[in-house]
């Protein structure tokens, strides 16, 4: 079992940058794809980013256009998310997330494990 922990969230201006972190805790972090996801308010909670348990596949949202990368350390049990040319449609609490298998994936049911979440505010 996974326990995940967001940071990183806050205000930044459009044009800024953030760089999200998620902290697992519990064993197998490395046997697990992970990934982020995103609700903004009075939306659904849509798919991000998704990283496979090697780092070496990813897959992305459409409207991430090159802005957000996905990326993990195993050895510190972590996933990241680098976001840069924010705009203020990415205003929206991201999640992290841990899925069954080791293959990235977009479909939120094969997501077993799920962060609080960190609010992330971008300003026109």
């Amino acid at each position: 079992q996974l326990q995940l922990a967001e940071s990183g969230g806050g205000l930044v201006q459009a044009g800024g940058s953030l760089r999200l972190s998620c902290a697992a805790s519990g064993l197998g972090f490395g046997s697990y794809a992970m990934g982020w996801f995103r609700q903004a308010p009075g939306k659904g909670r849509e798919f991000v980013a998704s990283i496979s348990w090697s780092g070496f596949k990813t897959y992305y949202a459409d409207f991430r256009k090159g802005r957000f990368t996905i990326f993990r350390g195993n050895a510190k049990s972590t996933v990241y998310l680098q976001m840069f040319s924010l705009k203020p449609e990415d205003t929206a609490v991201y999640y992290c997330a841990a899925a069954r298998g080791a293959e990235p994936t977009m479909q939120s049911s094969q997501y077993i494990y799920w962060g609080q979440g960190t609010q992330v505010t971008v300003s026109s």
